[in-house]
């Protein structure tokens, strides 16, 4: 998968009619479902059942189990409420009769009303002046650990440069934060809100548990610690568009018995705040 359109064929499920929908999988490098896959599908579930003039403003998900590969998931979306400004809907993802996660959404009618956003950092470096995943990969991947190599090898729809490169030979404690500059690859001058809001949710799980490793980083890493999302929110304020490379920004208020917190902003190239998330991850040491 190399492209925003084998990335939307992804999220766009099949109708099994009732309000039931069912998904195929693609690997990250994962053995099991890519978290941001399924809270992606499950948006494009809800969405099925939701009026044209309403868009996504939050969701709060929980992973239950972890996602087999190689079998369809079953998305069942239950109408809970459609009032007259907001419509609210839950989906239960399963496979094989097992519920393996759940999201709540709500879905507004655009208004308008007042408005803030946080600030920006504007002294980020720029994209054109980082190595992205690829890049990293063609020039350091002879001295890469074997599950980074195979890790960065794997084809995606979206291309990623970290602000901050860490050096894996040389691990150190890092502050609690974590920010990707990342641009979706693929023809995508034409999409919709909605598409655009389940694009960003399969790349907000993206990333993530970094700004929650980074503090112990010299003794902990993805090979020495058993990982895995155990929730994930986002709220989404503003329309967007994927033409430029957008920020992913997060921080890590704690650590602690087994878990991770991360917390964080997703903005424009120009500094517009488009969305918030969180996610709470596993992060157990391997003994």
């Amino acid at each position: 998968m190399q492209t925003s359109e084998e990335l939307i064929a992804l999220l766009n499920l099949s109708d099994l009619g009732d309000n039931t929908f069912s998904g195929n999988s693609y690997t990250i490098g994962s053995p099991h479902v890519f978290g941001g896959q399924v809270v992606a599908q499950s948006v494009n579930a809800a969405y099925r059942t939701i009026p044209k003039n309403r868009f996504l403003h939050s969701l709060h998900s929980y992973f239950l189990e972890a996602g087999d590969l190689t079998i369809p998931i079953h998305y069942h979306v239950a109408e809970m409420r459609d009032g007259g400004s907001f419509s609210t809907r839950r989906v239960t993802a399963s496979q094989n009769n097992k519920t393996i996660f759940i999201l709540a959404a709500s879905f507004h009618q655009k208004e308008k009303g007042f408005e803030h956003q946080t600030i920006f950092d504007t002294d980020l470096k720029q994209p054109e002046d980082l190595l992205s995943w690829d890049d990293m990969l063609a020039k350091f991947g002879d001295f890469l650990p074997k599950s980074t190599r195979a890790f960065l090898s794997i084809k995606r729809p979206i291309e990623f440069k970290p602000v901050r490169l860490p050096n894996p030979l040389e691990p150190k404690d890092l502050p609690a934060n974590e920010q990707v500059w990342f641009r979706l690859k693929g023809n995508h001058t034409h999409l919709n809100s909605r598409t655009k809001q389940e694009i960003l949710t399969y790349i907000s799980d993206y990333n993530v548990l970094n700004a929650a490793f980074n503090p112990n980083a010299s003794e902990y890493n993805f090979g020495n610690t058993q990982t895995a999302s155990l929730d994930h929110s986002m709220w989404f304020f503003r329309d967007f568009s994927f033409d430029d490379w957008m920020l992913f920004s997060a921080e890590s208020p704690n650590a602690f018995g087994a878990r991770g917190l991360a917390k964080g902003n997703i903005f424009t190239r120009d500094g517009t705040l488009v969305a918030s998330f969180a996610q709470e991850g596993l992060l157990r040491p391997k003994k």
